[in-house]
């Protein structure tokens, strides 16, 4: 009998999340996004995210290849244990976090494959973006929550939305990029902004104060080149501290 997954085999969300260097680009988006939210404020409430930027970054990824790349009970066991891990941190707060604040962390992880891909890769077809839609969608539907959109193009605009009335540059913004620039260093903090530059929608690019141009564009030329001689985990060295080595090596396992 023929193992049933979560993801089918030949999706291009596989492909997308595959590959070490999407990743990054994917986590750098969301790091810009996740400053702006207005419900920041519950990153802050176990203090992990800040006190931990950079661990919580392989953390993520660790949830998000298992639910990918997993057999569907696996994969739907991560999901629920996610959600476990959420109504535990509300519990201890004494409140819910808001449906919309769900929603938007669904939307930017959609966006961001999307664009990231983009980036480093090629233009998807308007077919695999919907997939990667879908995907996400029966994440958020695992998880409980609330309306979603039900097609493509309710979520483009749902999203639009979201980038407009759900984003704001506040204290907690601030601080978390300074702790960014503290865990990264001055020279990867500025790579970082470089890569969120490149990634970005136009509301993010515009609160953080990011150029239109990135001076990155012509590096990433150079960076895929260097795939084909096998120098990307020496460029993934330039984004990341080198204790994370074996966690940067790790992005690129093999799970097909």
């Amino acid at each position: 009998m023929e193992k049933e997954y979560f993801v089918d085999k030949e999706s291009i969300v596989r492909k997308i999340w595959g590959k070490g260097d999407t990743i990054l680009f994917i986590f750098a988006g969301a790091s810009s996004e996740f400053a702006l939210n207005k419900a920041v404020e519950w990153l802050y409430f176990t203090g992990r995210l800040p006190a931990d930027p950079l661990g919580r970054l392989f953390s993520t990824v660790g949830y998000g290849r298992r639910i990918i790349f997993s057999e569907k009970e696996s994969a739907l066991r991560a999901i629920d244990s996610i959600a476990a891990i959420h109504a535990e941190v509300e519990k201890k707060r004494g409140a819910a976090i808001p449906d919309w604040a769900y929603r938007d962390v669904l939307f930017l992880l959609i966006d961001y494959s999307i664009r990231s891909y983009e980036v480093l890769e090629r233009k998807l077809t308007r077919a695999e973006k919907e997939e990667v839609f879908k995907v996400f969608n029966r994440l958020g539907t695992r998880m409980g929550i609330k309306h979603l959109p039900e097609s493509f193009i309710v979520y483009e605009q749902m999203r639009a939305g979201h980038l407009l009335k759900d984003l704001t540059y506040s204290n907690f913004t601030k601080d978390l990029y300074k702790q960014y620039r503290k865990h990264l260093g001055p020279i990867r903090y500025q790579i970082l902004r470089e890569a969120q530059t490149l990634v970005s929608p136009p509301q993010v690019k515009e609160l953080l104060k990011f150029r239109k141009f990135s001076l990155l564009s012509p590096v990433i030329v150079i960076y895929k080149l260097s795939r084909n001689v096998k120098l990307n985990y020496i460029m993934r060295d330039i984004f990341l501290p080198s204790q994370y080595k074996r966690e940067i090596k790790n992005l690129d396992v093999n799970f097909l």
